[in-house]
């Protein structure tokens, strides 16, 4: 396994690798990786083609309120995970390797990222889009794998990809839950045993909505009041949004489409935001 610091560097090993091996996977990510990150990793190496990890906590997909300097941070073990999965190289850049002095030019996506997301952090989907199309840009793979975690981002992406006519196809794996029923995420290692056990309420939300919809219900209104039932009787969650939307587009749905909806839910655990989403 390769670790490319730079982005020259890094242009030229992935033109390399497309030359010989006839394609190139990236999995983009900002480091401190999990199962979620594995599972994705893994479906990449599976695909059969070479697979370049990139790791960057991007400054630009934070809002002026939210702590860059905080988020976790792991590049030892990052690298020691890649190495064992088999990853052919890890793309590690600074900050000033991204943006050099100077920078100021920005991708901004203006419909699939206002709702959801959009409206608490206004900021984040512009650094996220400015980001992946430098990655694309640099990497030149033919697939990017993505995890259905971030639902709003993959979302995005793909109408990116779609506006700029990127030729590449984009890869979604499915959200990987420890046994709790979680969603596996970064920030979950700052949740202590009394604060998982109140996260949990939010997969049983989402299974809940689930068993409705499975027993005929369609009315988003029945849903996301039910949603909001069992999420407002954990007093440390505070509801962000819990919305039924279409899955491209993100915008809200009044009723129900079977296998074409996808229930969203954001909330706050004291300090810790938390993210999901369940395809109805």
């Amino acid at each position: 396994m390769e670790t490319i610091g730079s982005v020259s560097d890094m242009r030229a090993l992935a033109a390399r690798l497309r030359a010989e091996r006839g394609g190139l996977s990236l999995v983009p990510t900002m480091g401190a990786l999990h199962a979620g990150h594995e599972a994705v990793i893994g479906a990449a190496l599976a695909a059969g083609r070479p697979v370049v990890v990139s790791i960057f906590v991007n400054p630009l997909s934070f809002g002026s309120n939210e702590n860059f300097a905080g988020y976790p941070r792991s590049p030892q073990e990052d690298l020691e995970l890649c190495a064992r999965l088999g990853v052919d190289a890890v793309f590690m850049p600074t900050a000033e390797d991204v943006y050099p002095r100077g920078y100021s030019t920005y991708v901004t996506e203006e419909t699939v990222s206002k709702p959801l997301c959009g409206r608490s952090r206004p900021a984040h989907f512009r650094g996220v889009t400015t980001l992946v199309a430098k990655l694309l840009n640099i990497v030149a793979p033919t697939h990017v794998f993505l995890g259905q975690k971030d639902a709003q981002h993959v979302a995005v992406l793909v109408k990116m990809v779609a506006d700029l006519n990127y030729s590449v196809d984009l890869v979604v794996v499915l959200t990987v839950r420890d046994p709790d029923g979680l969603a596996v995420a970064v920030r979950n290692r700052e949740l202590t045993s009394a604060l998982r056990q109140e996260a949990a309420a939010i997969n049983l939300a989402l299974k809940r909505a689930k068993e409705m919809v499975d027993s005929g219900v369609r009315s988003s209104d029945r849903l996301v009041a039910e949603v909001t039932h069992i999420l407002g009787a954990h007093y440390r969650l505070r509801i962000i949004y819990a919305s039924v939307v279409d899955p491209a587009t993100m915008q809200a749905m009044r009723e129900v489409v079977p296998g074409r909806t996808l229930l969203c839910i954001a909330a706050w655990l004291d300090e810790v935001r938390l993210t999901d989403n369940a395809l109805l």
